[in-house]
């Protein structure tokens, strides 16, 4: 048996990809910020040229780097535990990011939906 003398305790954070540009960072900012209700945080100087943005909410911190070959992550995703899914989920379906039911887990309620860049986002009810 191993020695266990280092655990990991918590995520500081995940990151997803994105495109680069302006655009893609407006288009992050609408779904996350304004869909997600996590607000935008400015990354630090060294880190800002690179691209991409941060967002964040209480323990919730997702960031997105920019990436040159960029490909969306269809299936590896983060799970985000949100209080009132079901009006979320509506919000999300009228502004044209279709949800989708899934049961992947049996008894467990989930819904994924895509970010504006296609990257797969898990939602749970809280």
């Amino acid at each position: 048996m191993v020695e266990r003398c280092h655990q990991v305790e918590s995520i500081d954070h995940v990151q997803l990809a994105m495109p680069a540009g302006p655009k893609a960072e407006a288009m992050a900012e609408g779904f996350y910020a304004g869909m997600l209700g996590l607000a935008r945080v400015p990354k630090p100087p060294e880190l800002a040229a690179r691209g991409g943005c941060w967002f964040e909410r209480s323990a919730v911190k997702l960031h997105l780097g920019v990436e040159d070959d960029f490909r969306p992550a269809r299936k590896a995703h983060p799970a985000l535990v949100v209080l009132q899914l079901d009006s979320l989920c509506e919000l999300l379906d009228r502004s044209g990011h279709t949800t989708r039911r899934a049961e992947d887990v049996p008894g467990k309620s989930q819904w994924y939906v895509d970010d504006p860049f296609g990257n797969r986002i898990e939602l749970i009810p809280g």
